[in-house]
């Protein structure tokens, strides 16, 4: 049985609590939360340093605000914990990049990221299907996510560059540039603006961004918070059909109904008519499960970590970099 820690007990830390707590390879034994003191019936309450410290404890769920997660997957994995992290794994790339040192030094402890989008069912059945080649090679895609804030955001962690390391694009663009490496692998190319439009913050609340890699795939990233309502959409086009997936199970339900389109073009090339076309809908958000239960088996038998790996964050960040980057105007947001 893996005894398991976990450091912050906010939204995300319930989420994990409640999985670890359900699954028959580990127990739970120790929380801490860095703002508040948490209670969880028949589990110890204690501090960072404490759980971090505690040579009993097998693994380490961080579940902070951003600023603290580099500080604190480094200090885990040089104590000999297992890590799952939720994203992001650092402010940038040279974060990551220290963080795979100490993952190195570690001597084999496992290291995973929450980037748990990859773990939805209509996503894993659409990365089947494009690697089935059914629909042929895949042409571009599309994706949007984004979010209705208010003026309590302005009092929000998520508010202040120095505890999140950046606006929408760290928030919920993360994620959708994370599914666009899963179907598409790297992109070389990238254009983008970053912009804070309409809240006064020192994050932004809009980016727009357009990528390209050497297998020609284009993909189109628009992420907000100024749309005034939650949403998830993501197209993905191939040479003979399309999959779309428009709305995302999440636990606030404020993003609708998760439904999977697949239209398949039954007319010879160059026309195209979309006479097949089939729709799922999906009622259960298996996500934080699979995730969990991912690492946790990884760690019970000591095999790799497929999704997540500190590898796919160094991959990741360096997307993120080079967009920030990409805007050079004074107004850009930069993380460098």
């Amino acid at each position: 049985m893996i005894r398991v820690g976990i450091i912050g007990l906010g939204s995300m830390g319930r989420i994990r609590l409640h999985e670890v707590t359900r699954s028959s390879q580990a127990r739970v034994v120790a929380v801490a939360d860095p703002g508040t003191s948490p209670s969880v019936p028949g589990v110890a309450t204690v501090g960072t340093d404490a759980i971090i410290a505690d040579p009993s404890i097998d693994a380490v769920f961080i579940c902070t605000p951003n600023h603290l997660n580099q500080e604190l997957t480094i200090r885990a994995l040089g104590a000999g914990k297992h890590v799952f992290c939720e994203k992001p794994p650092a402010f940038n790339a040279h974060g990551v990049e220290a963080i795979i040192a100490a993952e190195r030094a570690s001597g084999g402890r496992k290291l995973m990221y929450g980037l748990n989008h990859r773990h939805h069912d209509s996503i894993i059945r659409a990365k089947a299907l494009i690697d089935s080649g059914v629909h042929g090679r895949l042409l571009w895609m599309r994706g949007r996510y984004g979010k209705s804030v208010d003026e309590s955001f302005y009092s929000n962690w998520r508010s202040k560059r120095a505890l999140a390391g950046g606006g929408i694009l760290i928030d919920q663009g993360l994620h959708m540039l994370d599914l666009f490496l899963m179907m598409a692998g790297d992109f070389d190319e990238v254009h983008a603006f970053v912009s804070t439009i309409y809240w006064k913050l020192d994050v932004e609340d809009n980016v727009f961004a357009i990528l390209r890699n050497q297998a020609g795939v284009v993909a189109s990233l628009h992420s907000t918070m100024t749309q005034w309502r939650h949403l998830f959409s993501l197209e993905m086009f191939l040479e003979h059909g399309n999959i779309i997936i428009n709305g995302l199970l999440t636990t606030s339900g404020s993003y609708g109904e998760e439904a999977m389109t697949v239209a398949r073009n039954r007319t010879a090339a160059p026309a195209a008519r979309w006479s097949d076309e089939e729709c799922t809908r999906y009622s259960v958000n298996n996500s934080w499960r699979y995730e969990v239960e991912h690492f946790l088996s990884a760690v019970a038998s000591d095999s790799p970590i497929h999704y997540g790996t500190s590898a796919d964050a160094l991959k990741l960040m360096r997307l993120v970099d080079r967009i920030y980057q990409a805007d050079a105007r004074p107004e850009g947001q930069g993380l460098s």
